[in-house]
């Protein structure tokens, strides 16, 4: 059995707390930094295009990410098996996963793109778009599918160099990728006057630069990860293990994602003002997930190589970290925002009934996002020790489940903007118990099994 070469990060030797820094700080700067790429789009539409573009770019995001989720779940799963085989020293079965994980990452692509440009219209008629924003929401939506391929050759790519420990070279695309986006944002919307098309054209040709240099990297690559294009290829048994641990994670966030269309469409009920206030109250609630995801991708990577390694004690102690780190930081972050809601909610939109709006969520929803630290990293523990479909079938029972209850129950009763808000933090503390407790009993039988 030869040993893969890994020059970028030792998970399974030494101390793990600066490790675990080293590699969870990178992934979190790289989803903020593409969250702020993304919410450049938000402003730029909500400055120079008014509220109804502001509307319809980020009415969106909920079904974007119904529709995406299911596929970037399966990446989780790439990044589990890699990490895994890496573990095991098994560099052939690296090598052979990462030329069969790129292929679905391709086959991904293309269909995300043909479903994407179908149902557009549908589904924004489904959650009740205004009459004012559909046909600018319908235009952006299928802009950017056009970019799926891209999309999911990014994701893909960047989870094969996460399995291996490397968070930065992600970081680097993303930091080339964004200013090419912003720039095209100013010129495309300022300039030329495209409004949401100028934006979603931007966000295409981006996310084909940061595809183009994950796939550089991966090609350039001197270990057992590197991509030869010539040799992509679909190995059934690697595909298997793949959706196995991967198809459950991304089933919980298309469901995860459908309950969050649910609220939409009531947030959508609010009217316009809402609609662009609760977009720009969102992006700061994707800032301070992607800290606590960062932790969650981290306790996924670190668990794989470690449990590949029989270290039940190194997966333990990944976990502990993972959690109270992820959990701090978000916290901090979350009040730096809620404690100058005016001037963040500001930056999206100058609609100061719109800012009402943004203030009640990052209020309600913001300022508590740490909770979500204790499902999602405990799930991501789960995940890296094989269970995927119990932290994924928790989190939709939990979460997802009781949204929509809640919707037709409590909001039904109470139907305010702020009532509305309070199911996520709700939701947050269920979930969490629940998820967080099958992990130690799971734990415990592992532990019992050894």
């Amino acid at each position: 059995m030869s040993k893969v070469k890994n020059k970028q990060m030792d998970m399974i030797h030494g101390p793990m707390f600066y490790k675990i820094l080293f590699f969870a700080l990178p992934l979190a700067a790289s989803s903020i930094l593409q969250q702020l790429f993304n919410s450049a789009d938000v402003a730029v539409v909500g400055r120079f295009a008014g509220s109804a573009a502001l509307a319809a770019v980020g009415g969106n995001s909920p079904v974007i990410n119904l529709l995406i989720n299911m596929f970037v779940g399966l990446s989780i799963g790439a990044n589990v098996i890699i990490a895994n085989f890496i573990g095991q020293g098994r560099e052939d079965k690296v090598k052979e996963a990462v030329h069969t994980v790129m292929s679905v990452a391709l086959i991904s692509g293309v269909s995300l793109l043909v479903i994407g440009i179908i149902i557009a219209k549908p589904i924004l008629l489904m959650i009740n778009t205004p009459s004012e924003v559909i046909n600018l929401a319908v235009l952006y939506l299928r802009i950017y599918f056009l970019g799926m391929p891209f999309v999911m050759v990014y994701n893909f790519g960047a989870a094969i160099l996460r399995s291996t420990g490397e968070t930065r070279k992600p970081l680097y695309c993303l930091i080339i990728s964004g200013i090419i986006n912003i720039l095209l944002n100013l010129l495309l919307v300022i300039v030329f006057h495209l409004s949401v098309a100028g934006v979603a054209i931007a966000t295409v040709i981006a996310d084909g630069v940061s595809a183009f240099l994950v796939v550089y990297f991966l090609s350039h690559s001197d270990d057992a990860i590197r991509l030869n294009i010539r040799e992509l290829s679909l190995n059934k048994e690697i595909v298997v293990k793949v959706i196995k641990i991967g198809a459950p994670a991304g089933l919980q966030g298309v469901v995860f994602s459908l309950s969050n269309v649910f609220i939409q469409s009531a947030i959508n009920g609010f009217g316009t003002h809402a609609m662009a206030g609760s977009s720009a109250g969102l992006n700061y609630e994707y800032f301070t997930y992607y800290m606590i995801n960062a932790f969650n991708q981290t306790a996924v990577t670190f668990t794989s190589q470690n449990y590949g390694a029989k270290d039940l004690e190194r997966c333990k102690r990944a976990f502990r970290i993972s959690l109270v780190t992820g959990m701090a930081l978000t916290l901090v972050m979350s009040f730096i925002f809620v404690g100058a809601t005016d001037f963040f909610a500001g930056i999206y939109t100058n609609d100061p009934v719109a800012i009402k709006y943004a203030i009640i969520r990052m209020k309600h929803v913001t300022l508590l996002e740490c909770l979500t630290g204790v499902y999602e990293i405990s799930g991501g523990a789960l995940r890296g020790m094989g269970h995927s479909l119990l932290p994924a079938l928790l989190t939709v029972i939990g979460s997802c489940g009781f949204r929509v209850v809640w919707l037709y129950t409590v909001f039904k009763v109470v139907p305010t903007f702020t009532m509305l808000m309070n199911v996520y933090p709700v939701t947050w503390v269920i979930t969490g118990t629940m998820v967080m407790t099958s992990y130690l009993i799971i734990r415990k039988r592992i532990e019992a099994g050894q």
